[in-house]
This record gives C-alpha cells, sequence and structure tokens, in this order.
C-alpha cells in the first residue's frame, strides 16, 4: 500500500508513473488521468517550477463541445487570411479557432493533481535510467524517483540534424484600446501583408477578446532570430497597418516564443519505458510550427491506455508521410521554391478551410492530402522532392554529423503562435 506524505531527499520514491516536467504536455496529461477516472495510480510530478497564471497562450482548431470549452478565452468561427492581393474570410464550419491561455490550463492540472494524490518534487530530473523493468530518475536536491514509466516533455535536441532546420519566432502584444477597435466575432489566422524577410516567411495575426481587447502578433518563420528592437519594430509596423490608432491602445501584456521547423528527429521512445511528449516527442508540426492539438491528443491517449491497463504510449503525433511532406515544403520554402504568402494562398483559395485546417493538424485522409498537394505550383514541388530524396541518400552514405546547439530562447522560451507555446513541457 503506498502512502503519501513527506518526501524526503534521502529516502526513494517508488511510483507508477513519473513526469518530467510540468508545462502544458505534464498539464494536459493529469487533466485527462482524473477525466478518464484514473485512480489508485502512484504519480510523481518531477519539476523545479510550479506552473501558475498566464505564461503562455495556445490558439488551435477543433469541434466545439471538448471538455476545453470552459477554459477558453475566446473562439471564433469565422477567420480571416490576407495576402497583398486580397484578403478572404473563411467559415471554418464545422470546425472553429480557439484560444487558450495557460492560467485555466495550469489550474485544472493543480486540481488533477489534488484528486490523483500525486507526489510533486520540486527538483530538477537530472539523470535518468532505464533498464527495462524500471526508471531510475536522480533529481537535483530532491529524491530519487523509482518509475515503472516515465513520461518526459522536457525540451530536447532532436537525435541528428535536419536537412533544412528554420525557427518559428514571434512577439505579441495584449493591447486594450480605449474605443472599439477589433472585430470580436472573427479573428485574423494569418495577415502576409507585412514586410516578408530576405529568407524566410512573415506574418501577423489578430485573436480578439471583445472590441478593446485582443492579441495582436508578429510572427516569422525563418533560419535566426531578430533582435528585441527589431521584434517591437515589425509589431508596431503591423499594428498601424491594421489602422489602430497608438495613442488611444496600452500594451498590458507581452508575449514570446522560438518553436523549431525542423524534418529533424525527436525520438517519442528513447528507452523501452520512456516516453516523450510535446515537442520532444515529435507534437510540433515542421513545416508551420503547430503543437497544441498534437499534444491534447497525446494526453488523451496516454490516459486511455493507462486506464485500460495497457502501456502509456500514444501513437506518433503525425503520420509518417506528413512528416515526409514538411520535408519537401520545408525544403522548397527555405530554396526559395515556393513564397510562404503564395504557398499558403493556395492551400485556403483552392480547398475548403476546414480541408486545409485538418491537414495542418495531421488528420487528413490520403485522397485529402492529394487535393492539397495538388494546390501547390508542382515544378518547385516536384524539385524539391528530388533535392530531399537526393540529400535523404547522401546522409545514409556519410558519418553522422553532430547536431548543431539550439539556441537558449528555443529550449527555454515560452508564449503563444497559432497553435502552440514554445517547445511545450
Amino acid at each position: 500500500m503506498w502512502q503519501r506524505g513527506a518526501v524526503t531527499a534521502t529516502a526513494p520514491l517508488d511510483v507508477d508513473l513519473a513526469l518530467l516536467g510540468g508545462g502544458g504536455a505534464a498539464s494536459l496529461v493529469l487533466a485527462a488521468l482524473d477525466r478518464h477516472g484514473v485512480r489508485d495510480l502512484r504519480i510523481a510530478v518531477v519539476d523545479p517550477v510550479r506552473r501558475r497564471g498566464q505564461d503562455r497562450t495556445w490558439a488551435f482548431w477543433g469541434h466545439p463541445g471538448s471538455d476545453l470549452d470552459p477554459l477558453l478565452s475566446a473562439s471564433w468561427q469565422r477567420v480571416e487570411v490576407a495576402t497583398p492581393a486580397r484578403r478572404r474570410v473563411l467559415d471554418l464550419t464545422p470546425l472553429r479557432y480557439a484560444m487558450l491561455r495557460s492560467g485555466p490550463v495550469y489550474d485544472r492540472a493543480a486540481e488533477a493533481e489534488r484528486r490523483l494524490g500525486a507526489v510533486r518534487i520540486a527538483a530538477p530530473a537530472e539523470m535518468v535510467t532505464d533498464d527495462g523493468t524500471r526508471v531510475v530518475v536522480r533529481t537535483g536536491g530532491g529524491p530519487t524517483v523509482r518509475a515503472g514509466w516515465v513520461l518526459d516533455s522536457r525540451p530536447r535536441p532532436p537525435a541528428r540534424p535536419g536537412r533544412t532546420t528554420w525557427l518559428q519566432h514571434f512577439r505579441g502584444w495584449w493591447l486594450e484600446s480605449d474605443r472599439p477597435a477589433f472585430d470580436p466575432a472573427r479573428a485574423v489566422l494569418m495577415d502576409f501583408r507585412t514586410p516578408q524577410p530576405p529568407r524566410g516567411v512573415s506574418f501577423g495575426y489578430v485573436l480578439p477578446v471583445s472590441d478593446r481587447y485582443a492579441l495582436v502578433e508578429y510572427t516569422e518563420f525563418s533560419p535566426g532570430l531578430l533582435t528585441d528592437a527589431g521584434y517591437d519594430e515589425a509589431l508596431a509596423g503591423y499594428r498601424d497597418l491594421l489602422g489602430l490608432d497608438p495613442a488611444g491602445l496600452r500594451v498590458r501584456e507581452v508575449e514570446n516564443g522560438v518553436i523549431p521547423m525542423t524534418d529533424a528527429p525527436f525520438p517519442a521512445r528513447p528507452t523501452p519505458r520512456v516516453v516523450r511528449l510535446g515537442t520532444a516527442g515529435g507534437a510540433t508540426r515542421p513545416s508551420t510550427g503547430f503543437t497544441f492539438s498534437a499534444m491534447y491528443r497525446q494526453a488523451d491517449q496516454v490516459a486511455r491506455a493507462i486506464a485500460a491497463g495497457r502501456p502509456p504510449v500514444p501513437a506518433a503525433a503525425y503520420p509518417r508521410r506528413h512528416r515526409w511532406m514538411d520535408a519537401v515544403a520545408l525544403r522548397a520554402l527555405d530554396r526559395g521554391g515556393v513564397g510562404g504568402p503564395e504557398f499558403f494562398d493556395r492551400l485556403f483559395d483552392r480547398n475548403p478551410a476546414e480541408r486545409v485546417l485538418r491537414f495542418l493538424d495531421g488528420t487528413t485522409s490520403p485522397a485529402e492530402e492529394v487535393a492539397v498537394m495538388n494546390s501547390t505550383r508542382l515544378l518547385p514541388m516536384i524539385a524539391a522532392t528530388v533535392g530531399d530524396a537526393a540529400q535523404r541518400v547522401r546522409d545514409r552514405l556519410r558519418p553522422t554529423r553532430p547536431v548543431p546547439a539550439i539556441p537558449p530562447a528555443v529550449l527555454g522560451s515560452a508564449g503563444t503562435a497559432p497553435d502552440a507555446a514554445a517547445l511545450p513541457d
């Protein structure tokens, strides 16, 4: 019989499940375990920080009526996609676009943690050893944890370098206006009227909570980061492009983030009893940076498996064919074969919005994917496909290259993105 109580740094702690990291991915797992009625499971959460409040924002699409509905800050049935040539308003039915701030997610996870009787260890996990039957987690200043399974959502570099590596990096201002300035019935999903970088893609977007309060954000897909002044200049330019009067605006909060966009592999199961979740487990879509929906699916699959007495191993975040398509798309964008605004404009122009969004989420059928691929310019994508295949052959013939260092901002920043916080953990 396992009894909760004080845990000392010298007494080992035996549990059935250990969560390494206590951010978005772990919070969703705790909530899912509680939702699916899992009880009598010995759980430890190993994280040096207890997450509270609004440190990031997720925006995602899905069907109304999920368990997340009570936590949402806002949702929209209609969204706008804009290019220099035109602005179109899309009806997402039967889906909707929704915004979720981190505070309610952390609060729900804290309540689930209490109901599950989990033990929280406020220390970093420094060494993880898996012998195939148990996993030993040595912590910095806390007790050693012996677990049947470990779910690890801490940021991790890829197993090897990618053939293409970009970053999605962004800054957002929560703006409060003295007078009505936003349309609360419609979000701006992607606005490509922003100045485009020499190598990469940029866009702005607007997530209104009311007619006087909204998140306005500038995002780039590119190989490198901007300076603080660069992000502020880009945001000010986008604010002016929207026709917002700075004299009547106040910046209430600032959110920043960096997300990897790479075809490099992130092994979801590095050892027999260690499972990685979030970006570390492949939940980030390489070609777009979208993460939240896959992270939510992972949490739900883990909880369902445990409730049914199965190992807590979720399915792959995205089908293999999607990872291949992402690699080709990244290569085409990186080599200049296609332009970002043109690429996304053609997708939304030649497909129902609902199909495009499900494709970006990795939930379309092969037949739908053929229709989406036919929306792109054929010759540049063929060239990117051939180049990707040739690079794969070269990678097999030459020794493994060292994984390049990932900027510290990518490994630790938080923020908001069209479907993701920076490296959810």
